[in-house]
């Protein structure tokens, strides 16, 4: 995979852990964004027209909800890695 995966977070979130480690045990690279943090909310829901984390973006493709949801996706697209 060329681009990091994009994780958009908030503090205290459950959902946001388990994504994050799951990216950290298939040994993805990723950089994170807290929704928390001026503008990023924003930027999150003008770029992908969500923002409640997490909010992960990888191989161009949008994911969000809980982790359980996201979850087949991820492993489909780290599949084709």
């Amino acid at each position: 995979m060329s681009d990091p995966v994009l994780l958009y977070t908030s503090p205290g979130c459950p959902d946001c852990a388990a994504v994050r480690r799951y990216l950290k045990e298939h040994d993805v690279a990723y950089e994170e964004r807290d929704v928390t943090a001026p503008g990023v909310a924003e930027e999150a829901k003008s770029r992908y027209g969500v923002r409640v984390a997490p909010i992960t973006v990888i191989a161009g493709e949008v994911l969000w909800g809980t982790f359980a949801h996201q979850k087949p996706r991820l492993d489909e697209l780290l599949a084709g890695t």
